[in-house]
């Protein structure tokens, strides 16, 4: 398996390139279709176009469909959350907790997840 690199290597390089170019000649191919009117388009060979509606409803459906995604995508991720009410919101499989016997007085603690008794203890006090 070769080494991966931050830089980008040439082959890299000029598909990034060569998808530059061809975004900014689809982007004119676009706005000639879109404003040039059609019979000036016919007399130059080009017949077999989509309809002028397209230049406008395209964009629109797309538009549409990046916000329908991001909507769905968002309520799917609150399906797939953990009620608030749940221990999993506390703890799960990766959870470690902090083991503090057995450290000289004043040492740090070691890395982990504190309980959640002792969260509360220290955000609203004993009462």
């Amino acid at each position: 398996m070769p080494e991966q690199k931050p830089s980008p290597s040439p082959e890299r390089a000029i598909y990034g390139f060569v998808l530059y170019l061809g975004s900014f000649l689809a982007l004119g191919f676009y706005l000639v279709w879109a404003y040039v009117p059609d019979p000036w388009l016919e007399s130059i060979g080009l017949t077999y176009l989509p309809q002028k509606y397209w230049a406008i409803a395209g964009p629109v459906f797309l538009c549409g469909m990046v916000a329908m995604v991001l909507c769905l995508y968002i309520g799917y991720s609150f399906l797939i959350t953990a009620p608030l009410d749940s221990i999993h919101t506390i703890r799960d499989k990766h959870s470690r907790p902090v083991i503090t016997s057995g450290l000289p007085d004043g040492a740090i603690k070691p890395i982990g997840d504190i309980d959640i008794s002792e969260v509360n203890r220290q955000l609203y006090g004993d009462r």
